[in-house]
């Protein structure tokens, strides 16, 4: 058993659906009885798979791990665009997906946002303009001016085409919003879509390996045994990393 003091490293969990990067952070340190715990890039409510908490002195590498290229799956929903969009958002308009519409077309558009270029962030993302969230503006029903920002699509995959659902695959970069490619998707074809479903399946040089994970439950239930088993040293992180 590790003592709390020296409890130090990286801990990759499974997060589940319906709850927010912050409620797994305040379940963590519950279960290991320690305040030194934060998240490297925020999962949404919506959103299920890897999340990174870095434990003790692995704050240290929060910046660095974020920095990395992320991996996605995720599930598109043509014929309806959302103000958040994705699933939770409110549906703001609904165009009949075309019957002769192709995998073809639609890889088209997604082949359009492949290598570098530009993306609108969503009103719904945590980037704040004059101080202030724009998620919080968009509560508020405003819509502000936001800058566009440089992302980078490395590789992506359809790995389902049963319109109106498209699933997909995508290798992405820091800073790079789903919901806005599945959007953009969506206005490409002309019929509008949104994000019904997506899940992190890797970050950087980290993957859900069996042994190398926990789930919300066992951090819920306290099984600080199994979650410190599962935790990497900052060790293994410098080794997995080729440091």
């Amino acid at each position: 058993m590790k003592s709390d003091e020296l409890i130090s490293g990286v801990l990759l969990v499974d997060k589940d659906q319906d709850m927010t990067s912050h409620d797994v952070v305040a379940v963590a340190r519950r279960c290991l009885n320690m305040k030194k715990i934060g998240h490297c890039g925020t999962l949404d409510p919506m959103a299920t798979g890897m999340l990174i908490l870095v434990l003790g002195n692995g704050t240290r590498l929060s910046d660095l791990l974020m920095s990395e290229d992320k991996e996605y799956v995720g599930t598109l929903k043509l014929g309806q665009t959302t103000n958040s969009q994705d699933a939770e958002g409110e549906v703001v308009e609904e165009k009949p997906v075309p019957a002769d519409l192709t995998l073809e077309q639609v890889k088209a558009a997604f082949d359009s946002m492949r290598g570098d270029f530009y993306q609108m962030p969503p009103m719904v993302s945590a980037i704040k303009v004059g101080g202030v969230p724009l998620y919080k503006l968009a509560r508020k029903g405003q819509e502000v001016e936001r800058e566009p920002r440089f992302v980078r699509v490395y590789d992506y995959e359809i790995t389902r085409f049963e319109p109106p659902y498209v699933d997909f695959r995508v290798v992405c970069s820091k800073g790079f919003y789903v919901r806005t490619y599945a959007h953009d998707v969506g206005q490409k074809l002309g019929c509008g879509a949104h994000l019904s479903a997506l899940r992190r399946t890797r970050s950087g040089h980290f993957k859900l390996q069996p042994g190398k994970y926990v789930t919300f439950d066992q951090l819920k239930q306290g099984k600080k045994d199994e979650v410190l088993a599962a935790m990497l040293t900052l060790y293994d992180v410098s080794k997995l990393r080729g440091a």
